[in-house]
């Protein structure tokens, strides 16, 4: 007589073979996925560069990363939370139409790969995205005494950058302004309570102690300490329009008897 289907020591090694093809392809997926959004990160770092040297070359130097003398909002209103962020037009309102990025037709200003646990955070353009190099896009006003260090001031131009190939114009980001103080173990002066002094680099291992003094902003621990980024890479563009993925541990700043070490890529032009 014709047997008809299947015995259960059949199907118990069919069922056997695909939980172990699944159980090796699962990690090979979500590598794959990683790697992809670390490429879609890096084309949103040229886009912005560009746009960011078109306008250095329409006006003569790079916008302000952040400034709040202008009248009138930006399309779309003004970004960001006010008893959380800062009011007024930060430097992506000059290269691109916020409004559309708020309805989700613009997402070149938003990373694919970040880690976040608060959603009112993970809607926000300012938070977990990109920064801007604020020793170049300076701001034009500060509430704190970072203005003793060089980010509050006019905004340079290429002219004014003798290293372009090896100063950081924009990168992942913890929140759209970035200083190489958030990089440095022992910053110069101590970090605020609000959400831009709390800015990081994704994946650098000195924000696990900054976890432990409470300068991460809640929500955001995990994309600070493990990063967005196969390896705790980040993306990086310079001055002279390059972009590259990175270890995060190449942006540290040291302090050394008062005096700080930047590695290469420098955060300050010099």
């Amino acid at each position: 007589m014709r047997r008809i289907g299947f015995t259960l020591i059949e199907l118990l090694v069919v069922i056997g073979v695909i939980a172990l093809l699944a159980a090796i392809s699962t990690p090979a997926l979500h590598k794959c996925r990683q790697h992809t959004r670390a490429v879609v990160c890096a084309s949103n770092i040229n886009r912005l560069s560009k746009a960011l040297f078109a306008y250095e070359i329409t006006n003569g130097s790079f916008p302000y990363g952040f400034d709040d003398t202008e009248v009138n909002p930006p399309p779309g209103g003004y970004p960001g939370n006010a008893p959380r962020d800062r009011v007024g037009r930060w430097w992506f309102n000059y290269i691109i139409d916020y409004n559309r990025i708020d309805r989700g037709k613009n997402t070149a200003a938003l990373c694919p790969a970040k880690r976040l646990a608060e959603p009112g955070l993970n809607r926000s353009i300012l938070a977990a995205n990109y920064g801007i190099n604020i020793s170049i896009c300076k701001s034009q006003s500060d509430f704190t005494s970072h203005s003793q260090t060089g980010f509050v001031g006019e905004p340079l131009g290429l002219a004014d950058i003798k290293h372009t190939g090896e100063t950081i114009l924009l990168c992942d980001s913890g929140y759209a302004v970035i200083t190489w103080m958030h990089a440095a173990d022992v910053p110069p002066v101590a970090l605020g309570s609000r959400i831009e002094d709390m800015a990081y680099i994704p994946g650098l291992e000195i924000n696990k102690q900054r976890l432990e003094e409470s300068t991460i902003w809640p929500g955001l621990e995990n994309d600070a300490i493990f990063g967005r980024h196969p390896g705790r890479s980040i993306n990086v563009s310079y001055l002279d329009g390059s972009v590259s993925r990175i270890k995060a541990e190449k942006v540290f700043v040291e302090e050394d008897n008062g005096s700080y070490k930047n590695r290469s890529p420098l955060w300050v032009p010099k």
